[in-house]
């Protein structure tokens, strides 16, 4: 599975409408998105229950039913704060998402958080351990120390932990301070990075006198720190130029160039496009640490709610 991976995944975080992202978006107004992605070789779905409590999976599912399954590649998520608090939580979680999704099986499948998360990785262990079909299993949100224990407690199961997903853009460089990074090359697992565009915040759409619009979460996040993101985007747009591309398709080159695998938000036909005009960027070293050296001098904390320092 791993060396099948598109340099790119798409997420469908925003699909499940739960408020964070305060749009409106309908099946009939992202199939164009799903269909241009599709056409463009990018194949991997990220996904969760917790995403709208399904409504992100189902509309995914309604774009997948007439597709071949070997054509696309899907990764979920078992949430701990969803799970039913049964002896069966895990099993009824994945069952409860594979038939949300008419699927037979998952590609990737992760846990979540760190809520309880020995446990669940135990839990998810036990699921997969001998079954021909065990997908990629990941950990996402998880420190240096968690990812350790959770690569342990499935190798005694006979698996072994394939993918970690955590919060990393120019202006959250935590996995990589604390070694994440480089624990994921040493030990073969792919590290997908999400909100490498900070929710639109680096892609130079918004600033100052364009903010994002009010009543999300992240307007408030981003917003009273946008005369700071705008040195910062001024960069990029710099970089753009000069390879002619979107500014928000620089730091999803960045993040390739780092070695992971970004994972990117999609609500428009746009988007997608950028995505694969990213994937064929290829940023210098020195273009790289230029970046960083500007974000880095901002001194910002963007680590959200849900998330803890990974240091």
């Amino acid at each position: 599975m791993k060396a099948n991976l598109p340099k790119i995944a798409l997420g469908a975080w925003a699909w499940g409408n739960d408020g964070t992202f305060g749009n409106n978006l309908t099946p009939e107004t992202l199939r164009p998105v799903f269909d241009t992605a599709m056409e463009n070789g990018l194949n991997l779905w990220d996904t969760a229950y917790v995403y709208g409590m399904g409504t992100s999976e189902k509309i995914l599912a309604g774009f997948l039913k007439d597709l071949h399954r070997d054509s696309y590649i899907i990764s979920d998520k078992f949430t701990p704060q969803c799970e039913n608090g049964k002896p069966t939580a895990m099993a009824d979680m994945i069952g409860m998402q594979l038939k949300l999704m008419d699927l037979d099986r998952f590609d990737i499948y992760w846990i979540h958080n760190v809520w309880g998360a020995p446990k669940w990785t135990e839990e998810l262990a036990k699921y997969y351990e001998g079954k021909e079909n065990a997908p990629m299993i990941g950990v996402s949100n998880h420190n240096l120390a968690e990812i350790r224990q959770a690569n342990e407690i499935l190798k005694a199961h006979g698996l072994k932990l394939s993918a970690v997903q955590n919060h990393y853009s120019l202006i959250n460089r935590s996995s990589e301070d604390s070694g994440i990074l480089d624990y994921c090359k040493e030990n073969g697992i792919t590290f997908f990075s999400y909100m490498v565009l900070e929710q639109g915040a680096l892609t130079g759409k918004y600033d100052t006198a364009h903010p994002m619009p009010e009543g999300s979460d992240r307007a408030a996040t981003y917003n009273p720190i946008m005369d700071k993101l705008e040195i910062l985007n001024t960069e990029l747009k710099k970089l753009s130029f000069k390879y002619n591309v979107n500014p928000a398709q620089i730091p999803v080159a960045w993040a390739i160039a780092k070695g992971t695998l970004p994972i990117i938000g999609v609500t428009k036909e746009a988007q997608v496009i950028d995505a694969v005009k990213a994937a064929n960027v290829i940023l210098s070293e020195e273009e790289t640490a230029g970046l960083e050296k500007v974000a880095d001098s901002l001194n910002l904390n963007v680590v959200r709610m849900w998330e803890k320092e990974m240091k």
